[in-house]
């Protein structure tokens, strides 16, 4: 595991998914929200729709792009934002919207009740993937002709959404995994607890609904943002590492157009 050892200087030197080195995090906050502003503004000029996956981690870039859209008037009408997953009950129904950790709930604190309603695209266009008819996800990003960008940032094991590392399938198999709902493994409660539940792991959901894989990677482009010190080892990984279901993110080396933007605390020496 030499990759863990590159110096911040050579990060992204002959990497096999290039990596963009900013400042401070609110520079990767910066680049999504712009990379999200721009697409949606070019293909609203030709007339066209813009499909977004969307995460909820990173979550920096909304209130940016939130106050670039209400200030350049800048509509949503045409666009979907699918998010890319939300917790579970043990029972696998959804987490209650009010709760503090769900997503649907953030998207809409966050980002819908913020945009001017004169912009904002219709309720049917604020997609999550549901736990009852996975494949309701998958159907409709064929409809839609594909993902434009699907943005999102890696988790502690590797996982791209909440598609956790897997040791019993081969890349290929992995990479071929749609929506659904899936067991979360210890590893990402903790991570997850450390930054949500002041580290009460016990507090943390159990289970979760998860776009798949292949619709991340058969996005037309890929943008990840970390900006974690513990993203030192997982960006090198992600980059230079083998390609494995046991770190789906390495399968981004195989994407035409996938970017990593990394601030100065996720670009520095690991150990």
């Amino acid at each position: 595991m030499d990759y863990y050892h590159i110096s911040a200087q050579d990060l992204g030197k002959d990497a096999k998914i290039p990596v963009v080195k900013l400042g401070d995090s609110g520079e990767v906050f910066y680049e999504i929200a712009m990379e999200m502003v721009n697409t949606i503004k070019a293909h609203n000029e030709k007339g066209e729709k813009t499909v977004f996956i969307c995460p909820v981690g990173p979550v920096g870039q909304y209130p940016i792009f939130v106050r670039l859209v209400n200030r350049d008037r800048i509509s949503l009408k045409n666009c979907w934002f699918i998010n890319m997953d939300e917790y579970l009950n043990d029972d696998d129904t959804y987490i209650e919207k009010e709760s503090p950790l769900s997503f649907r709930g953030f998207m809409e604190r966050t980002v819908y009740t913020k945009v001017d309603p004169d912009l904002l695209m219709p309720p049917e266009q604020r997609v999550f993937p549901d736990p009852a008819d996975p494949g309701k996800v998958d159907r409709l990003i064929e409809e839609l002709g594909g993902v434009d960008i699907a943005f999102g940032g890696i988790g502690i094991n590797g996982h791209l959404a909440f598609n956790e590392a897997r040791e019993d399938l081969t890349a290929e198999e992995f990479a071929a995994l749609g929506t659904r709902a899936l067991t979360l493994t210890p590893e990402t409660r903790t991570a997850n607890a450390i930054g949500d539940r002041c580290g009460a792991i016990d507090a943390m959901p159990h289970r979760a609904v998860t776009i798949g894989i292949k619709q991340i990677l058969v996005a037309r482009k890929v943008r990840l943002g970390v900006f974690r010190e513990w993203h030192r080892s997982v960006v090198r990984q992600a980059a230079y590492g083998e390609v494995t279901a046991h770190f789906p993110a390495s399968l981004l080396q195989n994407h035409p157009d996938a970017i990593i933007f990394t601030n100065a605390l996720a670009a520095g020496q690991p150990f």
